[in-house]
């Protein structure tokens, strides 16, 4: 009898990687911008082939609700039916076909080994006829794109992978469905990292030096355009990562600065990108104003200890003034939030919200909120901050806030802020937006103490 002999599965090693970064994304709750350096850490890749798996493994992440679709339209059973490893593997193979620069037999070839190697034989073969069937009808979603029987949010959430609720939401802020598919195909973009010059430690100039680009907005922001530890001042801790408009953010409150706010305190200062930034605008200008960080996980503690001397971290419960034994003149509470406004640098987190998050979510920033107003000497001001564009989490609760305390007053942002008029709304606030200004869409209020 003639038979084939067996022949081992041989996976590309960026492909593996990929792989096992989407399983302990999706099935182990793993952080991908956490475990993916880790990942490449272990492997002895190339840097193309890093390159390759980076690609791989946040494209189909973020395309991932997509993707289900085109498996769906081709399974012979329901979805949740589905062997876990062979979801993800046949997301991987999807993206390649769809997404990506890889010739469709290499992906559909490729993407059977990947499924020999993890999840054997037999699920090999399924996988290899159902990403044929797949790849055999090219124009899947244009034909949904003029299905005139699908909804509009329904091709939406399809199209550009993303749960229909971020989408109504993004839709009651920005109330133009044109200006909500830029944004979501924004979102779908990989963005180059951002760095800061921290002041007094490096310049724009030593770090465009080894690379980059100015970017628009921000008096010490630049545009990466190599490996952010070939940036000797990165290597040194004298510059950091952080998105452009978190800059602008800790650069706006610390506009407000003056010769009587002598006492500054960042609420919620994990990961410590806005702390950072702040005490090295304070180091240089106000040599003795006195700062203080906050962060009660040990863990994010940790790593605002990083990049702000440990000297000035401390760890309360924000929401419990009476732990500060303190007043200050200037607050900053970069709040925790839904985090809708970083989607394109977190390519699981629309995956892992729902609307249900807003429950445990709001009380906790409106209770912020007044643990810090009764910290605030009057003549002070809060900074409120969240990395969202969603109105209970922006808007909502700065008129909650003025609601509760009377003595609170509305700044206009565009007074202290370096790029003027820029994402400012008419009512002083500032909502910055991705498909606009190229950065996460962070939200500020000022509110100043009056009484």
């Amino acid at each position: 009898m003639n038979s084939k002999p067996f022949k081992r599965a041989n996976p590309s090693p960026a492909r593996l990687i990929a792989f096992d970064l989407v399983t302990q994304v999706n099935r182990g709750g793993a952080f991908a911008n956490l475990r993916l350096p880790e990942l490449l850490a272990e492997s002895k890749l190339e840097q193309r082939d890093r390159a390759f798996a980076t690609e791989l493994s946040y494209g189909t992440l973020r395309m991932q609700g997509k993707h289900d679709y085109a498996v769906t339209k081709k399974i012979d059973r329901p979805f949740t039916e589905l062997d876990e490893k062979v979801v993800d593997i046949l997301r991987l193979g999807v993206h390649q076909i769809f997404e990506m620069r890889v010739p469709v037999h290499a992906a559909v070839g490729e993407t059977v080994e990947l499924a020999r190697a993890v999840a054997g034989e037999s699920k090999a073969s399924y996988v290899n006829a159902l990403l044929r069937a797949i790849a055999a009808d090219p124009d899947i979603y244009t034909e949904l794109e003029i299905d005139e029987s699908v909804e509009n949010l329904e091709k939406l959430a399809i199209l550009y992978s993303h749960p229909k609720w971020i989408i109504s939401a993004y839709f009651d802020q920005l109330k133009d469905w044109e200006a909500v598919v830029e944004l979501l195909k924004k979102n779908n973009v990989p963005a180059a990292p951002h760095i800061v010059a921290w002041p007094g430690k490096s310049t724009v100039a030593e770090i465009l030096d080894t690379g980059g680009s100015k970017l628009p907005i921000g008096t010490y922001s630049v545009q990466s355009d190599h490996l952010p530890n070939e940036y000797p001042a990165i290597k040194d801790k004298r510059a950091g990562i952080q998105d452009m408009g978190s800059q602008l953010v800790a650069e706006i409150f610390f506009g407000t600065s003056d010769s009587k706010s002598q006492s500054w305190l960042d609420l919620c200062a994990g990961p410590g990108g806005k702390a950072a930034l702040l005490n090295n605008l304070l180091t240089e200008n106000f040599p003795n104003a006195k700062f203080l960080a906050n962060e009660p996980s040990e863990h994010r503690a940790e790593l605002v200890a990083r990049v702000v001397p440990k000297s000035k971290i401390i760890s309360f419960d924000g929401r419990n003034s009476s732990e500060f034994g303190d007043t200050f003149d200037r607050i900053l509470i970069d709040a925790p939030c839904s985090g809708l406004g970083a989607l394109r640098r977190r390519p699981e987190a629309r995956w892992r919200r729902s609307i249900n998050d807003l429950k445990e979510l709001l009380p906790l920033q409106r209770d912020l909120i007044d643990s810090a107003y009764e910290m605030l000497n009057v003549g002070g001001v809060i900074g409120f901050a969240t990395c969202s564009p969603l109105l209970a989490e922006t808007k909502g609760q700065v008129l909650d806030a003025m609601y509760r305390h009377k003595d609170l007053e509305l700044l206009n942002v565009a007074d202290f802020s370096p790029a003027g008029e820029v994402g400012v709304n008419p009512d002083g606030t500032l909502q910055l937006w991705t498909h606009l200004q190229e950065c996460d869409s962070m939200f500020l209020a000022l509110l100043k103490r009056t009484s």
